[in-house]
């Protein structure tokens, strides 16, 4: 009998020893796994996705000299083959964009972890960041500007882009005469600035899954008259739009890529940017 329970008692104990060696080998594949996703993540964050879409075949890039400029260059690219390799297209054109400079946006790039500053309604800041080009609009009308390879709208008295957080319209440009309820209280009236309006070509900044807040009506546009910093936008001669509608191939899948110069350098390799 007491044999038997000493039999008992060791097999007992030989199962906890084995139990205690299972939750250890448990213990060190769970730390395993830890450290080689926290491993992945850190790859991943110094090292950016190319945001750029291989079918892109047209690039405007804006640089700056800082975070906090408001004025920079423009040069326009184009890429003729699979290789990225970017020729420019024309010269150089001066620009105006927002009064306090850029923020990161919300386009085809991620926002870096240290992103900072980002962009927001009303800062002043025009958004930074690889985005896509949408419709153009201008006050000439369609046989007057002649064929385009954009979609084109002429400016009517009922043409809006609305910036009212509050609206279910916000960061869209609309012809007020088709919406069965206004309900905002701010927007850009493009027809009240035929000079500032004259051209003008829509940003997709923030209209993927928009954020209510992050920055609406950014728009590739004509300077003012007083030649001012905008509220976000991007400015330049009237000469300079009009080359760059008559360019812009909706067939390219055209981009804006819009930089301080310290960033631009940084991310030019991982992105596969022009050399400036």
């Amino acid at each position: 009998m007491d044999s038997s329970c000493e039999m008992y008692r060791e097999q007992n104990r030989e199962m906890m020893r084995q139990s205690g060696k299972m939750r250890t080998m448990l213990w060190i594949l769970l730390i395993v796994i830890v450290a080689v996703i926290m491993v992945v993540m850190f790859i991943l964050n110094n090292n950016p996705v190319n945001p750029i879409p291989d079918s892109s075949r047209q690039m405007i890039v804006v640089t700056t000299p800082s975070w906090t400029a408001s004025k920079g260059i423009m040069q326009r690219y184009e890429c003729c083959d699979t290789d990225t390799n970017w020729t420019p297209v024309g010269s150089q054109v001066p620009i105006i964009l927002g009064r306090n400079g850029m923020g990161w946006g919300r386009g085809l790039h991620q926002i870096p972890d240290d992103g900072n500053p980002v962009k927001q309604e009303a800062d002043g800041k025009s958004p930074a960041g690889v985005f896509r080009l949408g419709e153009a609009f201008g006050f000439p009308t369609i046989e007057e500007i002649g064929e385009l390879k954009i979609p084109y709208r002429p400016v009517t008295e009922y043409l809006e882009c609305i910036d009212d957080v509050n609206s279910r319209y916000y960061n869209q440009l609309l012809e007020n005469n088709t919406v069965d309820n206004v309900d905002w209280e701010s927007s850009e009236r493009i027809h009240c600035s035929p000079n500032a309006y004259h051209y003008g070509v829509m940003v997709e900044h923030n209209t993927v899954d928009t954020q209510k807040g992050a920055g609406s009506c950014i728009i590739l546009h004509c300077v003012s008259l007083t030649g001012d910093s905008t509220a976000g936008c991007t400015t330049m001669s009237g000469a300079g739009m009009e080359k760059m509608i008559k360019w812009l191939n909706d067939d390219a899948d055209p981009l804006l890529v819009q930089l301080p110069l310290s960033a631009y350098r940084r991310l030019r390799q991982d992105w596969k940017l022009p050399n400036l």
